[in-house]
């Protein structure tokens, strides 16, 4: 077989990536965040982890990735520092929230000593199937969607809780309480209802153009 010339990786050849990367493996940026959240550094810095062990598999045979690597180090080190100035217990509350086995006492504690700004441990404090009512209820308002989203679908949400999830003329969060076991019989009749309703109406407006 012949050759032209050396091989360089595509990881340095811009002109064969642009060529030859197919349509559905291109990066899609629609999602626009409004702030910078504990969230998206934290996926960024896992993001960043991936990479970098993808590349230490390869750093025997392309020894310029030495350069990478500590690049992405430090990139990985400035976003621990960030998620750090949020919350300086940021790791170490988040492994205690993930952990299956973490009782009602201590998620209610992560949530009483949690930053309101960290979205992320919110997020997996209000998704833990342990969390108990109370601390649902004080979540509840807070402006992440996630969050409320969790809750309005928990098994330990009280009443109290889904009611006021449900009124949210801002969002369709009574759509995941009518489907909440948890919520009392009546609220789930009226927001089927209003599905009912809405589903009606959408059928008219459409035949009607």
């Amino acid at each position: 077989m012949e050759t032209t010339g050396s091989y360089v990786p595509p990881h340095q050849n811009l002109a064969y990536n642009a060529v030859t990367m197919r349509r559905s493996d291109e990066p899609h940026y629609t999602f626009k965040p409004r702030q910078r959240t504990t969230q998206i550094i934290f996926g960024e810095r896992q993001n960043l982890r991936a990479v970098l062990i993808s590349i230490r598999n390869f750093e025997h045979k392309y020894g310029n990735l030495q350069r990478e690597t500590e690049v992405l180090h430090h990139m990985i080190d400035a976003r621990t520092v960030e998620l750090h100035h949020v919350n300086p217990q940021f790791d170490e509350q988040l492994r205690q929230a993930r952990d299956a086995d973490a009782t009602a006492e201590q998620l209610t504690r992560l949530a009483l000593a949690a930053p309101e700004d960290d979205w992320l441990l919110l997020r997996t404090i209000a998704e833990h199937p342990h969390t108990p009512s109370e601390a649902l209820a004080r979540l509840a308002a807070h402006p992440y969607d996630a969050v409320r989203e969790n809750i309005a679908r928990h098994p330990h949400a009280d009443a109290e809780t889904l009611e006021k999830l449900a009124l949210d003329s801002e969002s369709e969060l009574w759509l995941l309480v009518s489907c909440n076991e948890a919520a009392p019989a009546a609220l789930r009749e009226r927001l089927r209802t209003r599905f009912d309703s809405d589903g009606k109406s959408a059928n008219a407006a459409g035949a009607g153009k």
